[in-house]
This record gives C-alpha cells, sequence and structure tokens, in this order.
C-alpha cells in the first residue's frame, strides 16, 4: 500500500498551522514540522525547556551547545527569543498560552486519547512534559504513521498504553490519511488517492466516519 513518507507527513501537519500561532513541537518526529513552515506565515515556537522563538538548527559547526531544545538537539534563536526558567515555561503550557502542540503517537483513540509513552526498555520511559501539553494547549495534534512497523493499528478503540491525556487529541496527521475526533469518533477528512476508504478501514482499529466528501491527500513531489 502507497503511503506519505515522515517528511509528508509532518509537510501536511505544517499547511494547517495558522499565522502568528504560538507552537510546541514535541521531541524527535514532531519538531520536522517546522522545516515545511509555509512562506508568509509568522510561527513562535515554544520549547519547554525554556525557550519561545526557537530557530532552525544551526549549520554543522557553529552549535551552541548552551542553546539546545527539549530534545537536547541545537538551536538557534530567532530575533526577539525569550530564555526563561523551566519553571516558567511549564507556568505558560498550563495557563494556556501554547495555541498547538504537536506530538507523536503510540496510539490514539477514537475519543480522543493519546498514549505516547510506555513502561519498558524500549521507547520514552516516562511521560515527561507531555502530559502537561496534551492539558494546557489550546488544540492538540498527532504526527504518527497509520499502523506500527508490525502493522498493528495505531487508530484505535481505546488505547492499551499507559495515556498522556484523556480526550486531548483533536486532529491526527498519519501516513495515509487526516482524521478528527469528532464527539468521540473518527472523522475522515482526507486520504490518499490511491488508497480506497475499505482499505483504509482494514488498517484502522476503530470506525472510520465520514461527514461530507473526503479531500484528497496530496503532498509535493520528492516529499
Amino acid at each position: 500500500m502507497e503511503k506519505l513518507s515522515s517528511a509528508g507527513i509532518v509537510w501536511r501537519a505544517a499547511q494547517d498551522i495558522a499565522d502568528g500561532a504560538y507552537v510546541n513541537l514535541g521531541i524527535g518526529f514532531p519538531e520536522m514540522v517546522a522545516q515545511f513552515q509555509p512562506p508568509g506565515r509568522h510561527v513562535t515556537y515554544h520549547s519547554e525547556n525554556g525557550i519561545l522563538g526557537m530557530g532552525p538548527a544551526p549549520e554543522e559547526g557553529a552549535e551552541d551547545w548552551d542553546v539546545i531544545n527539549a530534545g537536547k538537539k541545537a538551536v538557534t534563536l530567532n530575533p526577539g527569543a525569550s530564555i526563561f526558567h523551566h519553571a516558567d515555561s511549564f507556568a505558560m503550557v498550563r495557563g494556556g498560552h501554547i495555541d498547538l502542540a504537536v506530538l507523536g503517537a503510540y496510539e490514539v483513540a477514537e475519543n480522543g486519547d493519546l498514549a505516547n509513552w510506555r513502561i519498558g526498555n524500549k521507547g520514552t520511559p516516562a511521560v515527561g512534559g507531555a502530559m502537561d501539553m496534551v492539558t494546557g494547549a489550546r488544540r492538540v495534534a498527532v504526527v504518527t504513521e497509520h499502523v506500527t512497523k508490525t502493522g498493528a493499528p495505531k487508530l484505535v478503540e481505546r488505547c492499551a498504553n499507559p495515556l498522556t491525556g484523556v480526550g486531548c487529541v483533536a486532529r491526527v496527521y498519519t501516513s495515509l490519511a487526516v482524521v478528527d475526533v469528532v464527539d468521540g469518533r473518527f472523522v475522515l477528512r482526507e486520504k490518499l488517492p490511491s488508497v480506497t476508504f475499505e482499505a483504509l478501514q482494514a488498517v484502522t482499529g476503530a470506525q472510520l466516519h465520514q461527514a461530507g466528501p473526503v479531500g484528497a491527500l496530496v503532498v509535493p513531489e520528492g516529499l
């Protein structure tokens, strides 16, 4: 089955970020969203370790390791950026001052529950700041593959992994589709033109619903 690359998934997510938004990008895969910010749109990126106005990664060899994001990667600061205490950063999150949080996921349930950590010797070892982010951000979106490496659905009726947040996810961008969570149901908004609804439903662990025409999920060539 055809699917989007990681770059294709995050490109599609980036197109929906509003001009003027304050956005937190989760560690790892979601960080790529910033690479595809549409031209002409101003977005202020927040890092939970205490940066507002985070810029792109520096050129190799020009890193300042006193300026890193929450994923311990070297970053730059855009004009007007602020650096502040970790506690102030979380006060900003908990106070509802972040417009959008984009996170990865192990599972998303049809009622909007999110699981993006688990106990064990693989994967993220603790929930970390994600639990604050999904509660405090005004909107939560997820970028993820549609299925696991073993082919198991990541969009499910109920999460089997420990929850990061309850009923918090508004939209999911996957390698096959764009899906909204509406009134406890998965509502299909876009899908790859080459994938039939029946094929998509077969790799989804909960019922997909349609509310009007389903758009074509198309990304630029080369992604």
